[in-house]
């Protein structure tokens, strides 16, 4: 039975910011539901009945039936697995999902990495290889990894132990393996050619991302204050800024190759963008969390207690 959160009243001054966001900026709703997912769900074991799913989102702007479509297509998809206990439905992730939503969570929430040691790993994939629409994916995908396209078929990215890991299971997932040629190096010291730095505007769309960061920084970091001490609003409230938050960091950050910092631009605004990310996360937390535990019901009722990972998030919450 689903628990009933005691309400505080809304603060009005975010309950406008929340109705200006969703009509300025109205999510697609699968995105968003696979956001949810991934920040709120996952955490608390991955489960959760279709009913409570819909009660969930309604503040977010989805009604019932966006809602069943999105949970029916990442079913589809592989995300998301069925189980039916009489005229209900439980939805919980598959374990290529658990996998799809670990990976992301170690871009979104990991502290930026400033580790780099003058590396680079380089992915070469010969055309004689690979059919047009099957390079085509593989670009796409190596580009959501952080790797830029220094010449047809050649991608780089500067190596760093975050994104190690990942390269061998993103190139199995693109039955990529047999096609593929990864190699890691650095560059020839005291030979006098252009460095690979030189190549970053060209490889990365580096101007757009920042485009991105900075339209974050204005849609968020007025908010701060106003989950500060007392003032804050209803865990409702909480629910819904934290994950618009979150949904929005992780569209900017999908498209940001992460590069260290000698090789970002002066003035790059990433490392702001996940303070305030951090420091609203923060504040909504509790009330977000409050909000799920009276919202969502569970495979065996009560939601479950967060994982020790989540408290990882963001350098530790």
């Amino acid at each position: 039975m689903t628990r009933q959160a005691r309400r505080k009243a809304p603060h009005e001054p975010i309950a406008r910011w929340i109705r200006g966001e969703l009509a300025r900026h109205p999510p697609r709703a699968k995105s968003l539901v696979v956001t949810v997912w991934g920040d709120a769900i996952a955490p608390h074991g991955g489960a959760v009945w279709l009913g409570s799913l819909i009660r969930l989102m309604a503040p977010l702007g989805l009604n019932e039936r966006l809602v069943r479509t999105s949970v029916y297509r990442l079913t589809r998809e592989g995300w998301l697995a069925a189980q039916q206990d009489g005229r209900r439905s439980l939805y919980r992730l598959t374990p290529a999902g658990m996998q799809r939503f670990e990976h992301a969570s170690r871009r979104i929430y990991a502290p930026p990495s400033n580790d780099w040691d003058g590396r680079w790993e380089i992915v070469l994939t010969p055309p004689t290889k690979l059919t047009a629409p099957k390079r085509r994916h593989v670009k796409r995908e190596l580009g959501w990894e952080g790797f830029g396209e220094i010449a047809p078929g050649v991608f780089l990215r500067p190596s760093h132990t975050r994104a190690e890991a990942s390269l061998a299971d993103v190139l199995a997932a693109l039955d990529a393996e047999h096609a593929a040629v990864v190699l890691e190096g650095r560059e020839a010291p005291g030979v006098a050619t252009s460095s690979l730095r030189a190549y970053a505007p060209g490889c990365w769309d580096l101007r757009r991302v920042a485009t991105e960061y900075r339209a974050f920084l204005t849609r968020f970091d007025g908010l701060v204050e106003h989950f500060r001490g007392a003032r804050a609003g209803d865990p409702e409230q909480a629910f819904v800024v934290r994950s618009l938050l979150i949904h929005a960091f992780r569209r900017v950050m999908l498209h940001d190759p992460q590069l260290p910092a000698e090789l970002s631009p002066p003035g790059w605004p990433a490392p702001r963008a996940y303070a305030l990310c951090h420091d609203l996360y923060r504040l909504t937390l509790r009330g977000a969390e409050e909000h799920l535990g009276a919202t969502l019901d569970a495979a065996g009722g009560a939601l479950p207690r967060t994982a020790p990972y989540f408290h990882e998030r963001f350098g530790g919450l």
